[in-house]
């Protein structure tokens, strides 16, 4: 069956476990499938909308709510839809780093959020992990030091990730943004894989600034996303036009300059606020969802050989893990070599790991049920018997 001549069927998630790393996050909801075909068309959200001609003015389908029910949800100010957690980054920083301006990131920090600093011409500066591949309050505390120290000047910005996209580490937003604000620094919280999957609360966490990916972590279509800031900084970053044409005296309404005017025109923003909803309910099954991580990596673990890189015991699904001295050594003589796990893998109806991968990989289980958790953990466990891998214990 074929979309169209040359386009097939995506059955990824109907036929498969999907454990890819970016994708477990993003599947639609039932409701957001009748969003894409209900609004696939261009500027299909439009129709009713009237002066002041702005996404988040319009009442039907109701934007204007969904918008005020993302900062609650949030638990901060003011929040607008984006085209990603990377067009946030892009908004922030080009509302408040100036030219030559130090930035702080992370070791972990996503490529977007140096692209961002680029753009902007500020300096990138990232703070170092720990050994357990965390990012620390004294470890912020020394290269925020260490900055002013060199440069002359107080960074204008620190980007922070909730949960990184290396290790899916949790680390502690709360004692960073502290450290931050001492020095005066705003602060931006990259939750582009903790916003839609855990509960987040920016003011809790004492961010500035809070990013969201739909497309990653709110069942919604891409590119979609959320930022969200408190009053402090909204008049900043959500900044409306003041320019005027010079020969037809044209001005341009409330549109917001950051934002481009609006962001998300249809199905995007539609179906975003129809998963909304069940996501809402499903932040608070996170703790079960993380049991079922768990579970996959304790049986990973009882394959000799079998090392997980991310932290342990998991505090959230996203995981990564070597297998070096396990399946590794198969793939040196199988006759699949590397791709043998993932093909052993699909034929038990589990897909989404990296083909080829059996040194370091990742996977992300989020959204499986029970049922499923034990089929994917009894699967690794009898990959290595039939392969002759030892088992521990």
């Amino acid at each position: 069956m074929n979309c169209s001549e040359g386009i097939d069927t995506r059955q990824v998630d109907e036929l498969y476990i999907n454990l890819d790393p970016i994708q477990a996050g993003g599947r639609l909801t039932t409701d957001a499938m009748k969003a894409v075909i209900a609004y696939g068309d261009g500027y299909s959200v439009c129709d009713n909308c009237v002066k002041p001609f702005r996404l988040d003015h319009i009442s039907k389908p109701p934007l204007a709510e969904f918008h005020r029910d993302l900062a609650e949800f949030l638990n901060m100010d003011v929040a607008r839809l984006v085209p990603g957690a990377r067009r946030g980054f892009q908004a922030v920083a080009g509302a408040i780093v100036k030219p030559g301006d130090p930035v702080l990131l992370t070791a972990y920090s996503h490529y977007t959020e140096f692209l961002s600093v680029e753009q902007s011409r500020g300096m990138p500066f990232e703070i170092p992990a720990d050994e357990s591949h965390v990012i620390t309050p004294d470890a912020a505390a020394d290269r925020i030091e260490e900055v002013i120290r060199t440069t002359g000047k107080t960074p204008a910005l620190m980007f922070v990730e909730h949960v990184d996209y290396q290790y899916g580490n949790l680390h502690p937003v709360a004692d960073l943004t502290r450290v931050a604000h001492q020095y005066d620094i705003p602060v931006l919280c990259n939750g582009a894989y903790t916003v839609g999957i855990m509960d987040v609360k920016g003011k809790e966490l004492g961010a500035d600034f809070l990013t969201g990916s739909g497309h990653k972590s709110m069942a919604a279509p891409a590119p979609s996303g959320v930022l969200a800031t408190t009053d402090e900084w909204a008049d900043k970053v959500f900044r409306t036009t003041g320019v005027k044409g010079d020969l037809t005296g044209r001005t341009f309404g409330i549109k917001e300059v950051e934002m481009m005017g609006c962001t998300l025109m249809g199905v995007t923003s539609v179906g975003m606020m129809a998963s909304f909803p069940h996501v809402k309910r499903r932040v608070k099954e996170f703790d079960t969802q993380v049991r079922y991580a768990n579970q996959i990596v304790d049986a990973l673990l009882s394959i000799e050989g079998t090392k997980v890189q991310s932290g342990y015991p998991r505090m959230h699904t996203l995981t990564r893990m070597n297998t070096i001295d396990s399946f590794d050594k198969v793939a040196k003589t199988h006759k699949k070599r590397g791709f043998f796990l993932t093909s052993a893998l699909r034929e038990r109806g589990i897909t989404g790991i990296l083909a080829g991968s059996t040194r370091v990989w990742k996977f992300n289980s989020y959204g499986i049920n029970k049922e499923q958790a034990e089929h994917v953990s009894k699967s690794f466990i009898e990959i290595a018997e039939r392969e002759g891998l030892p088992l521990s214990g």
